[in-house]
This record gives C-alpha cells, structure tokens and sequence, in this order.
C-alpha cells in the first residue's frame, strides 16, 4: 500500500472544522527557546491559538509539549514555503484541502 492509498483509508480528521484564524504569537522565533538561550530546527504553529514553537526534531519539543499541556490537536509547519498540517490526536497530517487557510 502506497502513502497515498493509507492516507485515503485513514479515517477524515474531525478536528479540521475546529479550526479558526489565529495569529501567531511569535514572527520567526521559539519564545521558550529565546528566553532559555536555546536555538530551534524548525518552527510549529498551534492552529487553536497560534503559539509558536520548536519542532521536535529540536531538543526542547515546544510544540510538541504545548499539544501535551493544552490538547490544541493541530499544528502547521511554520517554515517558509511549507503548508502542511498535523493532528496530534489522529496521528495524521491534514492536507490543505482538507482545511481552511491559516494565513
């Protein structure tokens, strides 16, 4: 089975319709990160309330901890050029069809 065909049999992400316009709380930085003296791989945007943080392929998992510490299920990729989308909860990524625009 192709990734097209298991992203097709997984099942549609309710928390698409959650969704609204946030505004990021941050233009190009992980304020955690900042504050601590640390540096980040790439950022995350929380599609509930727009915190901004470090993907988890940075040590500190901001984003990651804001889901655990919040239940905000989605997240956008937060780099330049990159529009997909996560589910913490399905464990699945969103495309851009599947939801509105963040921006």
């Amino acid at each position: 089975m192709g990734l097209r065909e298991l992203f097709r049999s997984r099942k549609d992400c309710d928390h698409v319709s959650e969704l609204v316009e946030v505004e990021p709380d941050s233009p190009d930085s992980c304020l955690q990160c900042v504050e601590m003296g640390d540096t980040w791989v790439n950022l995350r945007v929380c599609l509930n309330c727009g915190h901004v943080g470090c993907c988890d392929a940075s040590k500190n998992k901001h984003a990651t901890a804001h889901h655990k510490e919040t239940g905000h299920p989605m997240i956008q990729s937060y780099q330049p050029e990159e529009t997909w989308r996560y589910c913490y909860v399905d464990d699945q990524r969103v495309t851009d069809a599947d939801s509105p625009a963040r921006r």
